[in-house]
């Protein structure tokens, strides 16, 4: 699986980069719970976790993945940190990556308090936020580990609305350089006509070299750059028809 990271860049509005620049220091912010926030979103319920035996009608994975998403947006944005709890899931997001870690956390047979050291141990180790580490107890809680690659695209979708960001996927064989990919991303606000712009970067041999952007809704337009897109060109140019030989 090709490695997945954050550009280290966000291209913003002039106005919002001068802000950021200007020394005035944020406001501090409040202190949030992520389940008292989801208990008052009608459409998540966080019923108690569920015991062994239990017959539970499961809710669809799309569904409770939009609401921890919503109720986990409503709490990052009432605190004033919705670019911190975006990154703190992109670090879930590969944590998560790894199915083992799922299948530990909603195994009804591992002891909580077990479950517990290993949710501290991560939210020390990632730096994780107050509200983030409350989102995933009720993650947990609720056996729902499986789906949280999926709350983050949810989340995701939530935070791109909400800050008018474009997000786009650039595959390449090396890592590129920060002015390329600084251009990459003034393209891409170009014409899509975003506020911002956010990039995530993953290598993949397979294209030989040059290199692809996805952005769009799900990734549903392409910009291919590769050699590969080449070959295939050149080799489709040269395909001929299967004719058959006279005995």
């Amino acid at each position: 699986m090709a490695a997945l990271r954050l550009a280290s860049f966000t291209l913003r509005p002039a106005a919002a980069a001068a802000s950021a620049s200007s020394g005035a220091t944020p406001a501090p912010p409040r202190s949030a719970s992520f389940a008292r926030a989801a208990r008052g979103l009608p459409s998540l319920r966080l019923v108690p976790p569920r015991r062994r035996g239990d017959l539970v009608k499961p809710r669809s994975a799309g569904a409770a993945a939009e609401s921890y998403a919503s109720a986990l947006s409503e709490v990052a944005v009432e605190n004033g940190t919705l670019e911190q709890t975006v990154s703190d899931l992109e670090k879930l997001e590969k944590i998560f990556a790894d199915e083992t870690v799922a299948e530990f956390f909603d195994n009804p047979t591992v002891p909580r308090e077990e479950k517990t050291q290993l949710i501290d141990e991560i939210a020390k180790s990632y730096e994780l936020q107050q509200h983030v580490v409350n989102f995933l107890n009720v993650v947990v809680d609720n056996f729902r580990a499986t789906i949280v690659p999926q709350i983050v695209v949810e989340f995701e979708n939530v935070y791109n609305s909400l800050t008018g960001t474009e997000v786009a996927t650039i595959a390449s064989v090396v890592q590129l350089e920060s002015q390329d990919l600084a251009q990459i991303a003034q393209h891409v606000q170009k014409m899509t006509g975003a506020k911002n712009v956010r990039l995530k970067t993953q290598l993949d041999p397979e294209l030989i070299a040059g290199f692809t952007v996805q952005y769009g809704r799900d990734g549903s337009k392409l910009i291919d750059m590769s050699v590969r897109k080449q070959i295939d060109e050149i080799t489709s140019e040269f395909e001929l028809p299967d004719v058959p030989l006279g005995v």
